[in-house]
């Protein structure tokens, strides 16, 4: 839970410093989104919850 609010924190500050940086128009950000929350109530949604929880697992495995 706590990854996923922290992804989702992290994508909506990235989304905004687009469309004001005015790399993305709001009709793209609009669709950004709807495809999003379509996505997320697709057969699809937990292989991409999975592919995220090991992206942020590997991440976390890395030492310096």
């Amino acid at each position: 839970m706590a990854i996923s609010l922290s992804v989702v924190l992290l994508l909506a500050i990235v989304l905004v410093v687009l469309i004001r940086g005015g790399s993305l128009k709001g009709g793209p950000a609009v669709v950004a989104i709807l495809f999003g929350f379509f996505l997320a109530s697709t057969d699809m949604a937990p292989s991409v919850n999975n592919f995220m929880n090991s992206l942020a697992e590997m991440i976390n495995d890395i030492n310096f």
